[in-house]
């Protein structure tokens, strides 16, 4: 399935930009890096996964021997998300900035003065 690799989700308060693999279909995804931008240059990453995909990826980290044989995964800006697909990522990314606010630092941020330039 052929794709582009970033694909930008406008929302009412901020867009989102999903990094998606070549064999990503957007609309199944279950493990996918993101940028939030806010008006005005704030900025958060993210990356959510189902708990499926958290699984798989410590079962298959017990196998390589990677992270002490899989016992843990540290991932700092985590989003589980009960379901794939970039349409529910995103709404859960909205329910989160909408409980949260617009300026949480529930993910780690970033300011852009470039963006914060075009506004």
């Amino acid at each position: 399935m052929a794709h582009e690799p970033l694909v930008t989700v406008e929302t009412a308060d901020f867009s989102v930009t999903y990094v998606l693999a070549l064999d990503d279909d957007p609309d199944t995804v279950e493990d996918v890096d993101a940028v939030v931008r806010a008006p005005g240059g704030n900025g958060w990453t993210a990356t959510l996964m189902t708990p499926r995909k958290i699984a798989e990826v410590l079962d298959e980290r017990a196998v390589t021997g990677e992270s002490a044989d899989g016992p843990h995964l540290r991932i700092p800006d985590l989003v589980v998300v009960r379901e794939g697909g970039l349409e529910a990522m995103t709404r859960a990314l909205v329910g989160l900035f909408c409980k949260r606010g617009m300026n949480t630092e529930v993910l780690p941020s970033f300011y852009d003065e470039e963006d914060d330039e075009n506004d």
